[in-house]
């Protein structure tokens, strides 16, 4: 596991798709909002008046990041990028689910980081790698994690394409993702971790050296494709809050946590 910094804590990044769920998620504490639509797949982009209108609600209280998607045309990417980075995102998202060979990868993140950073006011990049890249076609998160390092991305996010499916812990494995935090970290990367997140995955994200974690489904009502309620993402702050402080028994945190909160 990683060994963390006196006094640093994982930040809460939750997904939105429209104003009105980004002014919800500031209420309930969220650290970082994710403009993200989930109808159109795990990195869904938003249309641009709906990033607008995000950025605007937010109002520079908290960081914004913009999922781009993850496949098609890296030009077209690059756009998305740029116009992001133009309509105030603080960083982008892009991922790979439809290439695996490493200098694929590689292309389309130089384009997006070219885009983002051709914007008058410039944005970062987050590669992101996929736990269940084995079943849908995707590259490897070890091929994501060189890449992000190499091409000079400011972090990479681990999550699952498949939103029905176990989990992400339960999709790779906590001794294979422990490996990939481990490795990013190494390489001077921001670590993130979302899909499918419940309290008892806080620990491990905690444990692992995670630096964000994000969630949708967890501070929705009726699952990711309800609406994101203040209550829950309330709960989830507090939960990763209580996570912080202790740093005795962890996964004895965990099972309190459970007990405590009501979501998942």
């Amino acid at each position: 596991m990683h060994e963390r910094n006196k006094g640093e804590c994982m930040r809460l990044l939750v997904s939105v798709r429209n104003a009105e769920e980004a002014r919800t998620a500031l209420a309930g504490g969220a650290e970082i909002v994710d403009a993200k639509d989930p109808s159109r797949g795990a990195l869904g982009a938003v249309d641009r008046d709906a990033l607008r209108e995000i950025v605007r609600a937010v109002n520079g209280v908290r960081p914004v990041s913009a999922a781009l998607g993850d496949s098609g045309d890296a030009d077209a990417l690059a756009e998305l990028a740029r116009d992001a980075a133009r309509e105030g995102a603080t960083f982008v998202k892009v991922g790979f689910a439809d290439v695996r060979d490493p200098e694929s990868v590689r292309a389309r993140l130089r384009r997006v980081i070219d885009g983002a950073l051709g914007a008058p006011m410039p944005c970062a990049v987050v590669a992101v790698a996929y736990a269940d890249w084995h079943d849908v076609g995707a590259a490897a998160p070890s091929t994501v994690v060189a890449a992000a390092a190499d091409e000079g991305a400011m972090g990479v996010l681990v999550d699952t394409v498949r939103k029905d499916g176990a989990g992400l812990f339960r999709c790779l494995g906590r001794a294979a993702l422990g490996s990939i935090v481990r490795d990013a970290r190494a390489r001077s990367l921001l670590v993130a971790l979302a899909g499918r997140i419940t309290v008892e995955d806080l620990v491990f994200a905690y444990e692992a050296g995670a630096e964000v974690v994000g969630v949708r489904g967890a501070a929705c009502e009726a699952g990711r494709d309800g609406r994101v309620r203040e209550g829950r993402v309330r709960e989830l702050m507090a939960a990763r809050d209580r996570l912080c402080a202790r740093r005795g028994d962890a996964y004895a945190e965990a099972r309190e946590l459970t007990r405590e909160t009501s979501f998942r």
